[in-house]
């Protein structure tokens, strides 16, 4: 009844998206002599924000076409390299630019699509031959396809390791720390021929119990049957996936909205603004975040209940006691892969030390190999994107991939 619920309203709010972005086109309108009145831009402005809200989004694009190698402007197209029922293995293909360390970026899934880290991706395809874990949204995944819990994402990232090949670097951002830190423990281990020559987390909770956040308290400060009952839905009969459990999307971005809801006010306080004025390319810039922000997909149940359980819950990574397939992750087991940990020193979703505390997981490795950075005065998604990103951690993770090539 849940997603129904949010199906009809979903369609109800885009009919009334459309009609507004009618009647702001309507005022911006030259010919209509109500333009040119004191309340004209302000009702056009704010249409456009209703509209801009409203609208019903789909999967992003990355949109790379070229990137600077060098000097060099080389053409830069998107290759399917292994495609599974929940994820693909997405390669980024440079024309003339051969050679590079080969680097997978392991995209959360936590709602958002992995164009999410499309600066990640932008920043550090000039020096990397790029890979990306390209999660499909659960609620397009035929139920005839089967489940996918934390065990499967474990499997996939050893999979997509396996097809990119001996010789590759991982590179965690937020969630996927906890399965990428499994996955290479699993293969040191198995001493798997792709095993990654260096895996660098960034903001993931690999110990939550340390500086928890509101998102590690929200939790914990309820049993797991409670997230059982209430935030788990049945995906509807419109869409490929009917009668998959899923956590809806829709359910995690409202969980983020509320988080900060103050600065997602003023953001679009701003926008209109910008829009009453004619500053179409500061307003430009808001929509463009909102776009990608917003657009969200299902996750399937198994998976977020699986981690809200072995993550969150019982802590079984840390604690040495997380189990994949029957047998036991053990970071311990790490001795060829170098571990690169990143934290943002106000970021409120994995608190400061939660991602360091892999650096400890791993007694057997070398202390050359084992490096931490903290960026002082960056925030969650600021470890991955923006000014601080491009400048300052970057060049710390290429220097990292260099030293381990």
């Amino acid at each position: 009844m849940l997603y129904d619920a949010y199906e009809v309203q979903r369609s109800l709010l885009a009919g009334a998206g459309r009609a507004a972005s009618f009647g702001s086109g309507w005022l911006h309108n030259p010919a209509n002599p109500w333009s040119y009145g004191a309340m004209g831009p302000i009702v056009a402005a704010s249409l456009d924000v209703f509209a801009h809200a409203a609208a019903p989004r789909g999967k992003p694009e990355f949109g790379i076409t070229e990137v600077a190698v060098g000097r060099k402007l080389v053409g830069v197209s998107e290759e399917i390299v292994l495609a599974k029922p929940f994820g693909r293995l997405k390669h980024f293909k440079k024309d003339g630019a051969e050679g590079q360390p080969k680097l997978l970026i392991v995209a959360p899934m936590s709602g958002h699509f992995a164009t999410l880290l499309r600066g990640t991706v932008e920043r550090m395809l000039p020096k990397h031959d790029v890979y990306v874990t390209d999660w499909l949204d659960a609620k397009l995944v035929p139920i005839e396809q089967g489940g996918f819990d934390l065990d499967d994402y474990i499997d996939y990232l050893i999979e997509f390791l396996g097809a990119i090949g001996p010789g590759a670097h991982m590179l965690a951002v937020c969630q996927p720390a906890v399965p990428a830190l499994a996955a290479v423990a699993l293969m040191n281990a198995d001493k798997h021929a792709a095993t990654p020559r260096s895996l660098t987390m960034m903001g993931g909770p690999i110990d939550t119990r340390k500086a928890p956040t509101a998102v590690n308290t929200l939790a914990t400060e309820r049993p797991y049957s409670w997230f059982q009952r209430n935030v788990i839905a049945t995906v509807p009969m419109i869409y490929p996936g009917t009668g998959r459990k899923v956590y809806p999307g829709f359910l995690q971005l409202a969980g983020f909205m509320t988080m900060n809801l103050g600065s997602h006010l003023v953001s679009h306080w701003e926008m209109f603004k910008h829009l009453v004025v004619g500053d179409e390319e500061s307003a430009d810039s808001t929509r463009d975040f909102y776009d990608e922000y917003r657009s969200v997909a299902d996750m399937a149940a198994e998976f977020y209940l699986q981690t809200i359980d072995v993550v969150f819950q019982r802590h079984l990574l840390p604690k040495g006691e997380m189990m994949h397939r029957g047998k036991k992750v053990d970071p311990g087991a790490i001795t060829k892969t170098a571990l690169l940990a990143i934290e943002g020193e106000r970021d409120d979703i994995s608190g400061l030390g939660q991602t360091q505390a892999a650096l400890d997981l791993a007694p057997r490795l070398k202390a050359d190999k084992k490096v931490y950075y903290m960026a002082k005065g960056v925030g969650h998604y600021g470890i991955f994107n923006g000014g601080n990103w491009r400048t300052k951690i970057a060049p710390v993770v290429e220097k990292f991939i260099a030293a381990n090539g």
